[in-house]
């Protein structure tokens, strides 16, 4: 798996593209800033962006909105955002396309090397990664009772851990299932968000986009 990462730290730079490469990921490139990332991305094609929000030389959002730039030249590219903070705009728009693995994990709650890493491979992989902490903040302030009507109590507890990334694996380990009923909650869910199955959109991610923007 080939991995291009953005942090502007070099220790945090350093250390993370050790540990990725510690666990079999080639880290292809290794940036400071958002025009080296821009270029980074155009020449490698990565399986997957690992990348802070603020990157030089503006220090505000430069990662994010370079990542959003090329999700738009090359649809469907994974993004992994690795953050401090926040950035509600951006966020909602890197959901927005519904297509290819996405993820938005804050500094200080990723507590131990095998977390970060299986966020790394579920985003390249189409999955989605996504820190409560970051759903919550998505969520204030949103009407999602009324979008979400037609789920019941179950069913929002089913798509409130695929917004973080579980597989039906490990939700039907959390709510204490079976990984069949899980499997026809997730069915139910999209059926009734109107999600019909595609080749061109993925189903789990557009769950999630409609959990976040209701």
């Amino acid at each position: 798996m080939r991995v291009v990462l953005a942090e502007d730290l070099y220790l945090l730079r350093d250390g993370l593209s050790r540990l990725l490469q510690a666990h079999g990921l080639e880290v292809v490139a290794a940036v400071k800033s958002g025009p080296e990332l821009a270029d980074a991305l155009a020449e490698h094609r990565p399986d997957v962006a690992v990348v802070d929000v603020r990157l030089p030389p503006t220090f505000t959002d430069e990662g994010l909105r370079v990542a959003l730039e090329a999700r738009r030249e090359t649809p469907g590219l994974p993004v992994l955002v690795l953050s401090q903070y926040v950035q509600q705009l951006y966020a909602r728009e890197l959901l927005a396309d519904g297509t290819g693995g996405v993820g938005y994990l804050l500094k200080d709650r990723v507590f131990n090397a095998e977390q970060f890493v299986d966020a790394v491979r579920r985003v390249a992989a189409g999955g989605t990664a996504m820190d409560p902490e970051v759903i919550s903040q998505l969520l204030a302030g949103t009407g999602r009772e009324s979008t979400l009507s037609r789920l019941n109590p179950r069913e929002l507890d089913v798509l409130a851990l695929m917004a973080e990334g579980y597989s039906n694996a490990t939700i039907a380990q959390r709510l204490f299932l079976s990984e069949g009923s899980v499997s026809k909650y997730t069915t139910t869910i999209f059926t009734k968000l109107d999600l019909a199955a595609s080749n061109d959109t993925n189903r789990r991610v557009l769950a999630v986009l409609a959990y976040l923007n209701a």
